[in-house]
Formats: C-alpha cells, sequence, structure tokens
C-alpha cells in the first residue's frame, strides 16, 4: 500500500505557511565578513610548526656527517697526522692541504647559501600601495590596474586571494604552508622550511650548484682513501664506513646533479616550476614563455645583472618581483595586453595556472623594422632582449683561442 505523504501545516487563517525566506548575502557582504576574520585571526607564525623542521634538521645532520667523515677519515689519512714530521710524504701532505682548503671553501658557500635559503623572506605582496581588496571597490577590479597585468582571470577580473585578501601581481601565488601569497613563487621547499620566490631564488640555486661542486669533490677525491682501505689492514668498522659513505655520496650527487639540471633548464625557458606544473596540465609546449627576454635576460632574472657575480652570492636581480612588463611583449601605448588564458578556479591554491601566449599580433623580425599590420590599437613592438657585455664576449673567445693554441695554425691551413 503506497504510504500517503503527510499533509502540509497549515496556518491560523486556514492557508498554508511559508518557510521564511532565506537572506541573501551580497558579496561585499562576505568579503567585510573575510577581512573582519582575517584581521580577528591574524596570520600564523612563520616558524610555528616545529614538526616541519624536521627536514631542514635532516638536511643539517647529513652535512655534519659527511664533513666529519671526509675531514678525520680522508684528509687526516693524506695530512699524515699519526706520523713524526721526518716520515711524512710531502707529495701527499700538500695534495692533502688542497683538498681541504677546497672543500672548506666550497662548503662554506654551501652553508651560507642554506642558511640564506631559510631566513631570506621570498617576497610578498606590500601593505598598501592599492593591492588589498575593499568592500566596496571589489566591483570595479577590472577597472585599477587590470591593464598593467599580464594575467588575469577569464572574466578578465584581477586575480585575487581569499586568504591574503589581496590582489595577485603578475606570478604570484599563495602558498597555505607559508600562508601568504609569495611573489615569482618557484616551488614550497621543505627543505628549508621556506618558500622559493623572487628573493630568495638565487641562494637557492646556488645551494644546489654548490651542493653539486661538494659532492663531486668529496666523491671523486675519498675514492682513494676507499681504495686504500680495502688494500691494508684497517679495522671492518672503518672500511665499511668509508665504502657507505662513499655510495652514499655518489647516490646524492646523481639526485642533486639532475635536480640542478632541472632548474637550470627552468631558467633558461623562463619558467617556474610552479608554472610547469600548470604547463604540464594543460598539456601544453614548454618552449614558449610570456615572460622570456632571451636566454640571457632570463638567467639576469635570477642570477642578477652581472655575469661575473653570477656563481657568487651577492648581486641579487633588480626590480619589485611585481611589475614584469619590461619583459617579452610590449605595445607602444604603454602597457602589454592582457593574456585571456588564466586559471580562475581556487585563487588560493598553491598551484594556479599560468598564463598561456599572449593574444598580440605575431611580431617581424628585428632586422626588417616593419610594424605589424590589422592591429586595432597601438601598434606592437619588440623589445630586443639584454645582451652579455662586450667584454663576456672577449674572455669567452681569449679562452677558446688559449685551449685551440696547442694545434699548429700551418696544419690547420693544410688540413683545410
Amino acid at each position: 500500500v503506497p504510504v500517503r505523504p503527510p499533509a502540509p501545516r497549515r496556518g491560523p487563517g486556514g492557508d498554508r505557511a511559508r518557510a521564511p525566506p532565506r537572506a541573501r548575502t551580497s558579496r561585499s557582504q562576505l568579503l567585510a565578513l573575510r577581512v573582519a576574520m582575517h584581521a580577528a585571526t591574524g596570520s600564523r607564525p612563520r616558524y610555528g610548526e616545529h614538526s616541519k623542521l624536521l627536514p631542514v634538521t635532516l638536511v643539517a645532520t647529513i652535512i655534519i656527517v659527511l664533513y666529519v667523515m671526509y675531514v678525520l677519515l680522508h684528509c687526516s689519512r693524506l695530512l699524515q697526522t699519526d706520523l713524526p714530521y721526518s716520515a711524512v710524504d710531502w707529495d701527499m701532505w700538500q695534495r692533502g692541504v688542497l683538498e681541504l682548503a677546497s672543500f672548506h671553501g666550497v662548503t662554506a658557500l654551501l652553508m651560507y647559501c642554506l642558511v640564506r635559503c631559510i631566513l631570506t623572506h621570498p617576497g610578498a605582496i606590500p601593505d598598501g600601495q592599492g593591492w588589498e581588496i575593499q568592500p566596496e571597490t571589489q566591483e570595479d577590479s577590472t577597472a585599477v590596474g587590470a591593464r598593467e597585468l599580464l594575467e588575469t582571470k577569464h572574466s578578465g577580473e584581477r586575480r585575487h586571494c581569499k586568504w591574503c585578501l589581496k590582489y595577485k601581481p603578475d606570478r604570484c601565488h599563495h602558498c597555505r604552508v607559508c600562508n601568504m601569497c609569495v611573489l615569482r613563487m618557484d616551488h614550497h621547499c621543505p627543505w628549508v622550511y621556506n618558500c622559493i620566490g623572487f628573493r630568495n631564488h638565487k641562494y637557492f640555486f646556488l645551494l644546489l650548484v654548490y651542493a653539486v661542486v661538494d659532492l663531486i669533490l668529496v666523491s671523486l677525491t675519498m675514492f682513494d682513501t676507499v681504495w686504500w682501505s680495502t688494500r691494508v689492514d684497517v679495522p671492518l668498522a672503518l672500511m665499511m664506513a668509508l665504502v657507505v659513505g662513499e655510495a652514499f655520496v655518489a647516490f646524492l650527487t646523481v639526485v642533486t646533479a639532475t635536480f640542478l639540471a632541472f632548474h637550470i633548464w627552468l631558467m633558461v625557458k623562463a619558467m617556474t616550476t610552479v608554472e610547469f606544473c600548470e604547463k604540464s596540465l594543460k598539456c601544453s609546449g614548454y618552449n614558449s614563455s610570456t615572460y622570456s627576454a632571451g636566454w640571457y635576460g632570463n638567467i639576469c632574472a635570477v642570477l642578477g645583472p652581472s655575469p661575473w657575480y653570477w656563481l657568487l652570492p651577492v648581486s641579487l636581480p633588480t626590480g619589485d618581483g611585481m611589475n614584469w612588463l619590461g619583459v617579452g611583449r610590449r605595445s607602444s601605448s604603454g602597457h602589454v595586453p592582457r593574456s585571456a588564458s588564466t586559471a580562475a578556479r581556487g585563487s588560493g591554491d598553491a598551484c594556479e595556472a599560468a598564463p598561456g601566449p599572449s593574444p598580440v599580433t605575431p611580431l617581424v623580425a628585428r632586422a626588417t623594422g616593419a610594424e605589424p599590420s590589422g592591429s586595432a590599437g597601438a601598434a606592437t613592438v619588440a623589445i630586443p632582449p639584454p645582451r652579455p657585455p662586450l667584454s663576456f664576449w672577449a674572455l669567452a673567445w681569449a679562452a677558446a683561442l688559449h685551449l685551440a693554441s696547442g694545434v699548429p695554425l700551418g696544419a690547420a691551413r693544410r688540413r683545410g
């Protein structure tokens, strides 16, 4: 027997009682509520979760163990500290001094970059300057400053962070671990308990460079001691420590060198790790970037403007990390056309969609000097990327001539 649904309730006058209508909350009211909650709760302390310091402790432990193993087990054998002065092999002693000095020099640079990666702020959206979201100006977000940005939503509105309650500059993304928006965010690195962004990207890159150099130095020079331990009568524990240490150093060398090669490729292509992940999700090509300024300009954006200081932790990149109008394509009216493909999903996610190719009329070759046709507004012109200084090329040419000086010029001509 079908069950009959209960009859609706009736009011005092016999009419059916209607449920009270739900009060609709406007967008400005929701934004005001979020602003009040953000002001009441505040941001979390940067190093508040001590459990996330465990990867940093592991890195420090590995460095200490390898340092003790290399200095006490390898260099002390070369320095022959247990032999009298008359029995010292001075050739081996000089080799030990040279290897010990080289190891300490590279290790000092590595530790400096590691500390700077941990303590240097990656760069955040500044307070004021029109970046805060205000309830009364939320609806007019497309009118103010949108023409100065390359990355926008599909609707054309400015990107904003629902956690920090600020508008986002180009290449800026929110990190939920650090609880802030990071300028030109590359990725969050748990090994340094910090985000890698505009302010500390060079320190992170040089940290990888020094780590690879240090590991290669240890792996190549300590192999002689490992071979020696298998040919003479030494304690078994010492021989096992040397063999396991050498194998562990070789493993770290392969892993770190692979990671460094990946970041070199990203730097030359003017991409960050976040933008690389978004390109892989969209199945788009990796050979184009909206922010590419040529290989030299892309390297300068990470390692600084002077090639002489690229491999030293000085001469950081110039700029504020928010204005990227000087790279790529610029119109003669002074602004870059906005990209039409930027993710509108989850403005608070740590990984957001990277900008697609700019919808600009294709640029003609610089040699022709002709202007593109068919543009409705201001004509689009190409900005030549920065080039290395002449002294850089002169030094490279002199090094090439020095390397080729061993071949007689007459013999080369006869072969030609």
